[in-house]
């Protein structure tokens, strides 16, 4: 069954629309397999990044989804001082959306956040 847009969904059909709890374990597991239990080195943060964002938009691109996707990674190692982080967004809320996705291991936090946004 296809939307029309009186309804907000752009024309999308209920299957071409994200599934979030998909999104958050695809998120989980690009940080895992990147990081596991890996001590926090300062020269791993670059590549862990760039791993962990390009894990997370490859299996977001195997999704086949009518999206525009936007991955950001923040990693900061565990000293005790906490980790903050805000974000917002202002769109179509039958369609787009956004996942956060809070990890830590003994010493490193990660916060990777993607956003979609229907094509």
């Amino acid at each position: 069954m296809e939307y029309d847009d009186d309804d907000g969904r752009q024309g999308l059909q209920e299957d071409d629309l994200l599934d979030a709890a998909e999104v958050d374990t695809l998120i989980r597991d690009s940080i895992t397999q990147t990081i596991g239990d890996s001590l926090f080195e300062l020269a791993s943060i670059k590549p862990w990044t760039n791993e962990i964002i390009d894990g997370c938009l490859k299996r977001l691109t195997a999704l086949r989804k009518p999206f525009k996707y936007v991955v950001t990674c923040n990693l900061a190692q565990r000293v005790g001082n906490g980790f903050h982080s805000a974000f917002t967004a202002k769109w179509n809320d039958k369609t787009d959306g956004k996942m956060s996705v809070s990890w830590e291991n003994k010493t490193t936090y990660v916060l990777t956040v993607v956003y979609w946004l229907a094509v």
